[in-house]
């Protein structure tokens, strides 16, 4: 667990200290948009960010290689090679989208042809555990569609879900931690090598959102950019094929006795290729509302608009920020309960925790007018707009009192201080005879 922790700190660290150079570099490179019908910022904010992230990747994987325990993934294994190629290609048409602008369908070809490059790599799913049948071995050809359609669909989940300060990294972020967990687990539970590089993954991802969100918070200072929200969807589905499809069900059969309660154990996470990522609903919901709504109305599925989640939590009252921890609570919810799922699905109290915040979670999205506040101990620690209106202390008061004083005293002279008499209303009887 310390080395895991001390590559994530290198990454969230190199990550952090990149991105104020980086935002210099995008001002002067003129990486700065014009703002768009659909952004929801008011000034012109750089992007690039995603140059910083992968700095961070490449430290991450570069100190990890050189510590005693995950030295062995490397050498064991050709995952973390496969993830460097996809994500350096990924993170190269990201940096050309945001300087230059990328149609969308070579985009999606990119995307693709990144996802090949990890499959012929090895990063790919060779076999899915399936409730009452077993074990189902992949071919060739399915495998490779299956690990290309799951790269796919979640770096453009990721993408479309960055639409506000902090909201992508923190999502991602929240979601890394849950997988960081259950790969953990499995690894250091049961045993099973396999699951070393996913752990490892998770890890680095978590650091790399971490060191970008205190710059990418409201108000942002720098965009990730495609460049960004590419790069951490192409290594959190990385995350979701390595221990997905290389975790041999054989080796946690050895553990739990039986096949069945293999398969059952093994569902949980098998459940982001279905949805297709349990751990990022929020974004893979968003991404298939906006495929349904652009198709419906008669416009490209690529076409950007304001209908996606965020903007409607927007328009229905809700701040900027209220907005992103909306997101986090959701995120969170589904990513820590689908772990705590595949900790014991049969006890009922995970059940009733999940109903009841997610009771709290809508009665939180019917108060849009809402505005907390945080308490007085607290209010130290918070931005300005969360502290509450206090009784003035006796130093205030004085102060306002000697303040009126002296603008009252400034008026008789004819002073324009705040309490100078002419801009106050005339109020002497007006002379008929003039």
């Amino acid at each position: 667990m310390r080395e895991y922790l001390l590559t994530l700190c290198v990454t969230a660290a190199v990550t952090y200290l990149l991105t104020g150079p980086v935002r210099k570099f995008a001002i002067a490179a003129g990486a700065m948009p014009e703002i768009r019908e659909r952004d929801v910022h008011r000034e012109p904010t750089p992007r690039l960010g995603g140059i910083a992230m992968f700095g961070g990747l490449c430290a991450g994987l570069l100190v990890s290689s050189h510590l005693w325990n995950l030295s062995s993934v490397f050498e064991l294994s050709n995952e973390p090679r496969a993830l460097l190629s996809g994500a350096g290609l990924i993170w190269l048409l990201g940096v050309l989208d945001d300087k230059w602008g990328v149609d969308a369908l070579i985009k999606l070809g990119a995307q693709m042809i990144a996802a090949g490059v990890m499959v012929l790599q090895g990063l790919t799913i060779l076999w899915l555990p399936v409730p009452g049948v077993g074990t189902v071995s992949l071919s060739p050809i399915q495998s490779t569609l299956l690990t290309v359609a799951l790269v796919v669909i979640t770096i453009n989940a990721v993408n479309f879900v960055d639409g506000l300060d902090g909201l992508a990294s923190g999502m991602v972020a929240i979601a890394a931690i849950a997988f960081f967990m259950y790969a953990y687990r499995m690894w250091y539970g049961y045993g099973v090598e396999a699951a070393a590089p996913a752990t490892l993954f998770s890890a680095i991802l978590i650091g790399m959102c971490l060191g970008f969100l205190p710059h990418n918070l409201h108000p942002a200072r720098i965009f990730m950019g495609d460049s960004g929200s590419m790069l951490i969807g192409l290594v959190l589905a990385s995350s979701a094929i390595s221990i997905t499809g290389q975790v041999d069900p054989d080796a946690i059969t050895d553990m739990t006795g039986s096949t069945r309660e293999t398969v059952h154990f093994m569902v949980p996470v098998y459940m982001p290729l279905l949805l297709p990522l349990t751990l990022i609903a929020i974004p893979a919901a968003d991404l298939v509302l906006a495929i349904v709504r652009r198709t419906w109305n008669g416009q490209s599925p690529f076409a950007a608009d304001r209908g996606h989640l965020h903007h409607r939590l927007l328009e229905i009252g809700h701040s900027h920020s209220r907005a992103v921890l909306i997101m986090y609570f959701w995120s969170a919810l589904i990513a820590f309960g689908a772990v705590a799922f595949s900790l014991n699905s049969s006890s009922l109290w995970i059940v009733l925790v999940i109903m009841v915040l997610s009771a709290v979670g809508l009665v939180v999205l019917l108060l849009p007018r809402f505005r907390p506040r945080a308490p007085r101990w607290a209010e130290s620690f918070v931005p300005p707009r969360y502290r509450g209106k206090r009784r003035t202390t006796r130093a205030a008061q004085a102060a306002a009192e000697q303040l009126i004083r002296s603008g009252g005293a400034a008026g008789v002279h004819g002073s324009t201080a705040i309490g100078d008499r002419s801009r106050l209303p005339d109020r002497r009887p007006v002379d008929s005879r003039r």
